[in-house]
């Protein structure tokens, strides 16, 4: 009987999973023994500006790690970070930090799993047979971006061919493109290979023109033999991690792979899964778009990662973090907050455990996960272990497939930033920029109401003012971006952080 070894190459300093091929043995081997491994989501508060991390990635080492020494059979999927910010220094890396940790993180920090440049090249190769299809007569529009990992401003809008056609085309960061998004929700390669064709070249007299009308599919999917494929890398401890799929939940998905917590899943008991963000970002879009409209499994329990400053040092902003515990919590999702101390917080213990008592909330998990790694959770799970050990998988969610566009919209903006339908309002130009998305997707075969939403907006905002009262918070929609191959459709709202990024955050 075959096992995940058999699909495992090294690649370097870590290893390559087929996921794909794994899975599809399980499927025709229904017999063949397996975990049913249960699905734990972390995420955090939003954060008080976008280049400022809580601690997800240690955090879910940590706990990891923490498990494994307790007996559970545990692993984590992490996410590969953008390697344009990590190496501006503006921002952490996705391999822990201390004592919570990966081996080898720099191949992760910088991207060297394959991943990234593989998408790089086939999604600059899509631009690439747009522009010739401009020279052939077939568009007279390119609508797929270029990618970079490097962030530039110079990049946001350029002209091709100055001077004879003047084709407009932009460039963004390379996890937030839809070849992205697509090797993340696809799970197999014929269905990467569908999802291609189906994504948007440009227009020709104003009327879509999809890859698949004009170009040989296997040669974007020949290229992408590497980033389907998640890294088997492991703590500094020896816990298992995976690492597949991107950053960036505030602009695109920014969650892992669907095959890659899948394939944890049929390995280990409990599996550890980090979306990216905050909770009005990375795991509105696990729970969202990865369950309720791919089948990925729903989470028995979460954990919201803050800091100490950030629950507590702006005043106008201390709702954020409640909401989100609460909002989890309400879903039906076992949540438990975690407090990632920093050096010089441990006074603040006993205060920060009481205001979480008046708050309603669960015991906090509490400790300076840099400084003693696992070891300061080990003692503090008998709560949580309970919870994921509870008999059964949770129920799926019901899809919005079908719905209203913007009945979805409205009812994202009052279950993930507490916004009523009443105070989701329009910006000029809105409505024109939806109807222009419904006739792409037309044009394309699809209805738009049947792509599930992608909210794009800052990581560091759930509304157009945070700060503003409880009733008079207000979410502004501004535009609609049809991304066809990858089932999803993009709406801009609030005070949108777009890529390539304006300036180093």
């Amino acid at each position: 009987m075959s096992s995940i070894e058999e699909f495992t190459k090294p690649y370097g300093l870590v290893d390559k999973i087929d996921a794909f091929g794994y899975l599809e043995q399980l499927k025709q081997n229904p017999n063949r023994p397996r975990k049913a491994g249960k699905v734990v989501l972390v995420t955090a508060d939003t954060p008080l500006k976008a280049s400022r991390g809580e601690g997800k990635t240690t955090t879910t080492i940590a706990l990891i790690d923490a498990l494994n020494a307790r007996g559970i059979d545990a692993a984590a999927v992490l996410r590969q970070p953008s390697m344009g910010i990590t190496a501006a220094g503006s921002k952490g890396g996705a391999s822990g930090g201390g004592k919570a940790s990966l081996t080898h993180p720099e191949l992760i920090d910088w991207g060297l799993c394959g991943e990234m440049g593989s998408i790089e090249a086939a999604q600059n190769l899509l631009a690439s047979f747009a522009e010739k299809a401009v020279d052939d007569g077939l568009l007279d529009e390119v609508l797929v971006p270029r990618v970079s990992e490097v962030p530039s401003r110079s990049l946001r809008s350029v002209v091709v061919d100055a001077g004879k056609n003047d084709v407009r085309e932009k460039t963004v960061l390379t996890p937030t493109c839809e070849l992205m998004q697509i090797v993340v929700l696809s799970r197999s390669m014929d269905e990467i290979g569908e999802r291609v064709a189906k994504m948007i070249a440009g227009t020709k007299d104003g009327k879509a023109v999809t890859f698949g009308e004009f170009i040989d599919l296997w040669r974007i999917t020949n290229i992408l033999a590497d980033a389907v494929k998640p890294a088997r890398t492991e703590t500094v401890n020896g816990s298992p991690v995976y690492v597949h799929g991107g950053p960036f939940a505030n602009v695109s998905i920014g969650i892992p792979s669907l095959v890659s917590v899948e394939m944890a899943c049929a390995e280990h008991d409990v599996v550890i899964v980090e979306a990216g963000y905050g909770a009005d970002a990375g795991a509105q879009k696990w729970l969202d778009i990865a369950c309720r409209e791919y089948g990925a499994q729903w989470p028995s329990a979460a954990v919201v990662v803050t800091r100490a400053s950030t629950w507590r040092d702006d005043p106008a902003l201390q709702w954020r973090y409640p909401f989100h515990v609460e909002r989890l919590e309400g879903l039906g999702i076992p949540t438990f907050p975690l407090i990632n101390l920093w050096e010089g917080e441990d006074d603040q213990v006993p205060a920060l455990r009481e205001t979480a008592k008046e708050l309603g909330f669960r015991e906090p998990i509490v400790g300076n996960l840099f400084r003693d790694g696992g070891d300061a959770l080990v003692p503090q799970l008998d709560a949580f272990v309970d919870a994921v050990s509870a008999e059964g998988l949770p129920t799926q969610p019901a899809s919005h497939k079908g719905d209203d566009l913007l009945e979805t919209v409205r009812w994202v903006c009052e279950n993930a930033y507490g916004v009523p339908a009443e105070r989701v309002v329009a910006k000029a130009g809105f409505e024109e920029s939806l109807a222009a998305a419904r006739q792409l997707a037309a044009d394309a075969g699809m209805d738009l109401d049947d792509l599930a939403l992608v909210a794009v907006k800052s990581p560091a905002t759930m509304t157009d003012d945070d700060t503003a009262p409880a009733d008079e918070r207000t979410v502004t929609l501004k535009k609609v971006d049809v991304h066809s191959g990858a089932g999803l459709v993009h709406v801009n709202l609030t005070t949108s952080l777009t890529t390539p990024m304006p300036k180093i955050v």
